[in-house]
């Protein structure tokens, strides 16, 4: 079995062989896109069948390192989402939800719709048999948010399955039994940006996967570690992790960033929007 706590400078395939099977509790994946982005070392467009094969053997060392139980989140954008999707249930998955992650600081097109979202598979090893820590993650309701409806259920309620940027500004898209989530990207102008990786997942989001898919003390998975977001939040909240990544640079900087943190630190970013929730002509505004 590798060490664990680190980020090993190894090509993930070759990593997850090496791999104790069934060791891992959660496995987070934010894989290159194959959209042609400008990565450290990785080649990111490649024909499709390459793309895809490619894929298929790193999903099936996921689903090998995993623990009957365990549990495996992919991230992915529009070109290969389906792909991916079915790639991974061939493989042996059972996908529990398809969540959107929605942006409106998007990339902005010319010819064509600006892309503002991400996908985010969740997908298990057993149907009925896994992690999932649905207190760690309720949020409040519309019903207490905004209507003050003695109905809504005190304890809140599960997140919606799409997780939007800036909820305030979707004012005639919320009802009162929906809730979303919300997670800004991280754009070149946060305090949270590593500056050092142009993908760079926001903390919060992580620490929601992170919180309702393992437990404190569990071993959680990236096989593409960048800029080390899965492996801080992790340590941040408690988990063991490892990962992995084929730049010495994104593996240096990331260690960097590993050993500025410590367990039970705060997660950067935005927190839950409690106060996010758009007034009404007739409604109660709960949260100031």
């Amino acid at each position: 079995m590798l060490p664990h706590n680190t980020i090993h400078n190894l090509d993930c395939i070759e990593a997850m062989s090496q791999m104790d099977v069934g060791s891992i509790d959660l496995a987070f994946a934010d894989p290159p896109f194959n959209i042609g982005y400008k990565y450290d070392v990785y080649e990111d467009r490649k024909d499709s069948q390459t793309y895809l094969g490619w894929s298929r053997e790193w999903i099936a060392g996921v689903f090998r390192a995993l623990k009957p139980t365990g549990t495996f989140w992919l991230a992915i954008g529009d070109d290969y989402a389906a792909e991916l999707k079915l790639l991974s249930q061939e493989v042996g998955f059972h996908c529990r939800s398809w969540c959107i992650w929605y942006y409106t600081f998007g990339v902005n097109c010319k010819l064509k719709f600006s892309r503002s979202h991400t996908h985010l598979f969740h997908f298990v090893k057993d149907k009925k048999t896994f992690t999932f820590n649905r207190e760690a993650i309720l949020v409040p309701s519309a019903r207490q948010l905004v209507y003050a409806d003695k109905r809504g259920a005190k304890e809140g309620r599960l997140p919606d399955d799409t997780w939007i940027l800036r909820p305030q500004d979707l004012a005639e898209g919320f009802h009162p039994d929906e809730t979303t989530w919300y997670f800004p990207r991280v754009a070149g102008t946060f305090k949270e940006r590593e500056g050092f990786h142009g993908c760079q997942m926001p903390e919060q989001l992580l620490g929601r996967i992170i919180k309702v898919s393992s437990n404190p003390g569990e071993l959680v998975l990236d096989p593409f570690s960048g800029s080390a977001t899965t492996v801080a939040v992790s340590k941040k909240l408690g988990r063991q992790y490892v990962a992995f990544d084929i730049s010495e640079e994104y593996i240096e900087r990331g260690l960097k960033r590993l050993s500025s943190i410590q367990a039970g630190d705060r997660l950067d970013g935005a927190p839950d929007p409690k106060v996010s929730a758009p007034s009404t002509k007739k409604g109660k505004q709960l949260f100031q």
